[in-house]
């Protein structure tokens, strides 16, 4: 369960550097950062399924 909540504490810190970017006005990065934080959220979400249908490894 601890590797289900990094991933969404680094999914919620990609998404504010989003934010912080896309107010500077660096929206290459932005764009980027919002990719990184898609990434670790769904893989956060996707393992948090897997656990919660009880296909965990425990």
């Amino acid at each position: 369960m601890r590797h289900i909540w990094m991933r969404g504490m680094l999914s919620f810190i990609w998404l504010m550097a989003a934010i912080v970017s896309g107010v500077s006005g660096n929206l290459p990065m932005t764009a980027f950062y919002v990719i990184l934080g898609g990434v670790f959220a769904y893989s956060a979400y996707a393992a948090w399924e897997k656990e919660k249908d009880g296909k965990g490894g425990k």
